[in-house]
């Protein structure tokens, strides 16, 4: 059994591919199955280590995103997608699998193009209350369409309507296991202090990282602070949280790391009595398996088209307050923190609020349609 995952460039598309992948060994293992060879294509890794963890191998297939603003980029991305296209039905071709599973994202494009063409059956899996536009180009000829909101239904063609199916969002299995003494002792957190866990997305977000530096003062005074910057801006967090941090007595209190690994992830989670996210469909899922209460920063709608309505449609279960980026300043921050964690019978019910937003199953839901169509493809002449 052979499964390709593909999807784009970001933590939102990769960690769910990951969960499925991870379900369709141990499925594999329960039905004494050969061991499935499992691939991921993609512009880039994203996450090598994880890869290799999960023995996936990874074929890099170029591809070019499609801005919604008029951009000499989009055609010269437009000729990435092409190149991809040629390069994923001359991999496809040469290791012909039994599926391929997409988590949509522009990096998809070229690969579900090339399977359609090659007759390999296709499963989708969209995460977001509005899908994207690569997931809804593949839904006619897909096999299968999972979604995690119910909205995200009648968004696709009415002729597809009878293939999908509302699953939730896959989540790794060191995701949804917290660990809630590690980050105490780890960090050496104060336990007379509740924590606040801030992510900013996979790749971080400036405005989240420039209204927490103004509002850190205020911040360690009362809480800790874990604080995941990004990559590629922890250098400039880090040097600008020393500067103003240089003579507070509670400058301990502040802990930043440039990205949290999964081990990191759910000790930091396990400590946490609020979190701070980005809306993006996968970090609002994990956050829902923790039980915690969030405040959610969607990305604006002209810059991502799926983050705000995920937001709402997470708050309305009553497990989130959401602040649009446009509103957001250090002192209205620091508000809802301390509203939040100042309550902790209303923390409580927040988390418990969001338990059930997302089925703990689905990445075993999901592979299960992966492996009963791969078996069924395996099986023809």
């Amino acid at each position: 059994m052979k499964v390709v995952f593909t999807g784009g460039g970001t933590g939102g598309h990769f960690y769910p591919a990951i969960a499925m992948a991870e379900a369709v060994r141990d499925l594999a293992r329960e039905q004494r199955l050969i061991e499935p060879r499992l691939y991921y294509f993609a512009p880039t890794p994203f996450d090598e280590d994880v890869l290799f963890e999960n023995g996936i191998v990874f074929i890099r297939i170029p591809a070019g995103k499609m801005r919604r603003y008029r951009s000499f980029k989009n055609i010269t991305d437009l000729l990435a997608t092409g190149t991809g296209f040629l390069m994923a039905l001359s991999a496809l071709f040469r290791i012909f699998p039994d599926v391929v599973v997409s988590k949509g994202g522009y990096g998809s494009v070229p690969t579900v193009l090339a399977a359609r063409m090659l007759g390999i059956p296709i499963i989708i899996h969209e995460s977001d209350a509005k899908p994207g536009r690569a997931n809804l180009l593949a839904a006619p000829f897909a096999s299968r369409i999972a979604i995690a909101f119910p909205s995200a239904a009648a968004y696709f063609p009415k002729n597809t309507r009878g293939k999908i199916a509302q699953t939730g969002i896959p989540i790794r299995s060191e995701i949804a296991r917290l660990e809630t003494e590690g980050a105490r002792q780890y960090l050496g957190l104060d336990l007379s202090i509740p924590t606040v866990l801030i992510l900013g997305g996979s790749q971080g977000s400036s405005k989240i990282n420039e209204t927490v530096l103004a509002a850190l003062p205020e911040l360690v005074s009362f809480a800790n602070v874990i604080h995941q910057t990004g990559k590629e801006l922890h250098a400039d967090v880090q040097t600008r949280s020393s500067v103003i941090l240089r003579n507070d007595e509670n400058a301990a209190h502040y802990h930043g790391f440039p990205y949290l690994d999964g081990l990191s992830l759910r000790r930091s989670a396990g400590a946490a009595a609020v979190v701070v996210s980005r809306a993006g469909a996968g970090a609002i899922a994990e956050i829902a398996a923790w039980k915690k209460p969030a405040i959610l920063i969607p990305i604006p709608e002209e810059v991502s088209h799926d983050q705000r309505t995920n937001a709402y449609a997470y708050a309305h279960t009553g497990a989130a307050v959401v602040l649009e980026e446009q509103n957001l300043a250090p002192h209205v921050l620091v508000s809802e923190i301390r509203r939040i964690t100042g309550n902790p019978a209303l923390a409580e019910e927040m988390g418990h609020k969001g338990a059930s937003f997302n089925d703990a199953d689905a990445a075993r839901i999901i592979g299960t349609e992966i492996v009963k169509i791969a078996l069924s493809h395996e099986e023809k002449p």
